[in-house]
């Protein structure tokens, strides 16, 4: 049985995010491992910091996991790190340069392992996008390859910033069968370890398939 699972839609680490609470305790622990990869351009060491103070507020602590670089993520010490993690985190920023230094990597297979065997993972933004397979590509709202933790299932962050331009250009490229779920800013749409899923936060999530709503109900549980 896998552990949670949180897909954050945006602005993680504000004071909507309460969420955050119930993740920490599902982990069993205090600590928890950010994981700034995707935000390797943009100053990580201050999503680091916004974690810190956030999870302080819970009675957690965050590590911060120097994993930049594609050979960070082949890197058998880091990889080991991230096995023995009990929460991780994956900051938001570039899906695609998250993509291109964990995919088939010591560290993602670390990651999808800790997982399997009960750690809690989060994903904020880019992260929760790539998290998936396919994933929305941020270039212009066609699919592409994602990291495939959960497959047949796309994300769509910042939802209730999403454009009825991007809208109709995503939905109408989706392929069929697959399931589009768009997350509000400080909204997490959680996956329980027995596979139900909900959703809390500030914001809503929607749930699309053949262009169509369709219910939380329509998400895998297996």
């Amino acid at each position: 049985m896998s552990g949670m699972l949180a897909l954050v839609g945006g602005q993680a680490f504000t004071a909507g995010c309460t969420f955050d609470s119930d993740l920490l305790a599902a982990s069993g622990g205090d600590e928890v491992v950010v994981v700034p990869t995707a935000a390797a351009y943009e100053h990580p060491e201050r999503e680091v910091e916004a974690a810190s103070a956030h999870f302080a507020t819970f009675g957690g602590r965050v590590t911060g996991l120097d994993l930049l670089t594609r050979r960070d993520a082949m890197d058998t010490d880091r990889a080991a790190r991230v096995r023995a993690a009990r929460f991780l985190y994956l900051v938001g920023g570039s899906p695609l340069h998250l993509r291109s230094v964990v995919k088939d990597s010591p560290v993602w297979g670390a990651l999808v392992a800790a997982w399997q065997d009960g750690a809690v993972v989060a994903a904020a933004s880019g992260a929760a996008r790539v998290l998936c397979d396919p994933m929305v590509d941020p270039r212009g709202g066609a699919f592409t390859v994602g990291l495939g933790l959960l497959d047949n299932l796309a994300v769509v962050p910042h939802h209730n910033h999403w454009s009825e331009e991007k809208a109709h250009r995503t939905l109408l490229l989706a392929p069929a069968g697959l399931l589009v779920v768009g997350i509000d800013d400080a909204t997490a749409l959680l996956r329980a370890p027995d596979g139900t899923w909900r959703v809390d936060g500030v914001g809503s999530v929607a749930v699309f398939r053949a262009r169509e709503h369709v219910g939380l109900d329509a998400l895998p549980t297996a």
